[in-house]
């Protein structure tokens, strides 16, 4: 019995230091997993800041004044289709 104990102190003595290497390499991939996760929430917050800003400004594109206008001049331009169309047909008629 005391052999093997005379064995097991050795293997006890080396055993302590592969552990303690273990438990550090455990350590750094535990850290290295919370910067890569950090940076992509900095990246999915950055992503959807641009996406809010190009929404403010489609929104404030769609309340202007000008839109309106743009549709106004999209409606006479139709207008004017119809009194061509009607002009060139009362022109066949005569």
């Amino acid at each position: 019995m005391e052999g093997i104990l005379a064995l097991l102190i050795p293997i006890f003595a080396l055993c302590i230091p592969i552990v303690a290497l273990w438990t550090k390499h455990q350590q750094k991939l535990a850290e290295m997993q919370m910067d890569h996760k950090a940076s992509g929430n900095e990246e999915a917050a950055a992503y959807t800041r641009e996406l809010e800003d190009r929404l403010r400004v489609l929104e404030r594109i769609v309340t202007d004044k000008g839109y309106d206008v743009a549709s106004q001049i999209e409606a006479l331009r139709d207008v004017r289709k119809t009194e061509a169309l009607l002009d060139k047909r009362e022109k066949e008629l005569r």
